[in-house]
């Protein structure tokens, strides 16, 4: 993989912040779209823009088609056993508030357990906290270890006979930890619970068959992965999905409507209420077809290979803080700079025409749990080189000078 040669397939890289060429570096909060995207979006708006499922005329049939065949990508692309499998929603946040609102509401009763862990990113611990106060289930948390990592033990001294979800992020955002998922849905298996798992860090960087690792749900953002922003989709196993409850209500997704009470549609459409973001979707497609063009095992290596070398460089640097695990970390560095506000070393770095990310990365537990109130973070995507680490190492030496640490 030649990650010079592919960034001339992302036009918005190609341009100067403040007087130098553009290093970005917030790909975890959302990655830049290529060429190919960009111009399946125009493409859908310019020929084939109509709504899916209704109209019996040409483009009605071209969009459905469209949307449809994006979907059947998406299953090919997580190895689902089948389309109807894949929800459409507006990414990973929605994905777990439908299983956490239509899933875990009606399964739940008091005294239930729901297993996750301090490191997660907000969206996969409201919801849980939500479906526990609804339901007098109990949220208990598998401690983590000095590096941000789970040990198996504490995953079975914490999963017990009432655990019924266990729900992790697969890659934390923060510290770059890549969980064992596979080992973690055994353990919850064998205990009778089902497996959720966050895959908003995982599908853009690692090839994920939702089979083979036997998730029960998996949710996962377009807009991490070079597709269009308010796209994502959620896995879930059929016999699930036929237990699940829709959240949303209205068009589209109802069979019959009668005065007092309604049915709803087969699965996936029942979860599909409204016009569906028939762009996104086909936006989607258009990522997935350009990041297996690349080889998701090849963007893989070559985030693990970015974040060691961001990890040896930073290293050199005095006064400063790296959280996470040293080996077994996905594509991104988090760290602090002496006592230097993250935002504050953040907005020097963009004087450099450098893109970090700076806050509590909707992961304040965490936060807590570091004892810090917020970090910064490089993170990495299949576009960045080697020279976008030593932009960022010589421009956090200049801003230590600036700061005079």
């Amino acid at each position: 993989m030649d990650a010079r040669a592919l960034r001339s397939e992302f036009p918005i890289l190609d341009q100067e912040i403040n007087g130098h060429p553009l290093v970005y570096l917030d790909n975890a909060a959302t990655s830049q779209k290529p060429r190919s995207v960009i111009d399946a979006v125009k493409r859908y708006y310019e020929f084939d823009n109509a709504n899916v499922h209704r109209g019996v005329h040409t483009l009605g049939s071209r969009a459905t088609d469209a949307y449809e065949g994006a979907r059947e990508k998406v299953a090919r692309f997580l190895n689902a056993a089948s389309a109807r499998e894949i929800i459409f929603n507006r990414g990973t946040t929605t994905g777990l508030n439908m299983v956490a609102g239509g899933y875990a509401r009606q399964q739940l009763r008091e005294g239930d357990e729901i297993v996750i862990t301090q490191s997660e990113h907000h969206s996969n611990l409201i919801p849980w906290q939500q479906a526990a106060k609804a339901t007098g289930a109990t949220l208990k948390f598998i401690p983590l270890q000095e590096d941000g990592s789970l040990k198996l033990s504490d995953v079975e001294a914490t999963v017990t006979e009432r655990t019924r979800i266990v729900s992790i992020a697969y890659v934390s955002n923060v510290m770059g930890t890549v969980h064992p998922v596979k080992e973690i849905a055994a353990i919850a298996h064998k205990h009778g619970a089902i497996m959720v798992v966050d895959g908003a860090q995982s599908s853009p960087h690692m090839k994920v068959d939702v089979r083979d690792l036997d998730l029960d749900f998996y949710a996962f953002s377009g807009h991490k992965m070079c597709g269009p922003t308010g796209i994502g989709a959620l896995y879930g196993k059929t016999a699930l999905l036929e237990k699940m409850e829709p959240i949303e209500f209205g068009g589209e997704m109802i069979d019959f409507v009668e005065l007092y009470d309604s049915s709803w549609k087969e699965i996936p459409w029942k979860f599909e209420g409204g016009t569906p973001i028939i762009a996104g979707a086909v936006g989607l497609g258009a990522a997935i077809d350009f990041l297996e063009s690349v080889g998701l095992d090849e963007i893989d290596r070559h985030g693990r290979e970015l974040s060691r070398y961001a990890y040896g460089r930073l290293s050199e640097i005095e006064d400063i803080s790296i959280y996470g695990p040293k080996g077994n970390r996905s594509g991104l560095v988090t760290f602090n700079l002496g006592d230097v506000h993250p935002h504050d070393v953040a907005t020097v770095l963009d004087t450099e025409g450098i893109a970090i990310r700076a806050g509590h990365h909707c992961c304040q537990p965490l936060m807590r749990w570091l004892k810090v109130s917020a970090t910064a973070r490089a993170s990495f995507y299949l576009y960045n080189t080697e020279e976008d680490v030593d932009r960022l190492v010589d421009a956090l030496v200049k801003t230590k000078e600036f700061f005079q640490l």
